[in-house]
């Protein structure tokens, strides 16, 4: 599955109400350390079909980063049932993030 743009629009709806554990990757453009991260959350997304895989740009999106705490990035943050369970900052290897969804 393909990582989904996610906006405040759409927060509630992939994220908050989703039937399954969400992975969402807090990022923006001009960092670095997100960009050395994407490549991984994609794969992650392509070989994890039971997961939903979403991108915020913190730029973008400052209200859902402001509610979320997000004061560094890039920050991935597991959802499950709407609830976050996990988080990382910071850039982390694919088995590190691959153990926070605990799957």
């Amino acid at each position: 599955m393909a990582v989904i743009k996610v906006t405040t629009e759409n927060f509630e709806k992939e994220v908050l109400n989703s039937d399954v554990t969400v992975l969402a990757d807090f990022n923006a453009d001009w960092c670095g350390p997100c960009r050395m991260l994407k490549p991984i959350v994609e794969e992650i997304a392509e070989e994890n079909p039971n997961i939903k895989v979403v991108s915020i740009n913190i730029d973008d999106e400052d209200e859902l980063a402001d509610e979320y705490d997000v004061a560094s990035i890039p920050c991935v943050v597991v959802f499950k049932n709407g609830v976050e369970v996990e988080r990382s900052i910071g850039f982390r290897p694919k088995d590190a993030i691959v153990e926070l969804l605990g799957e």
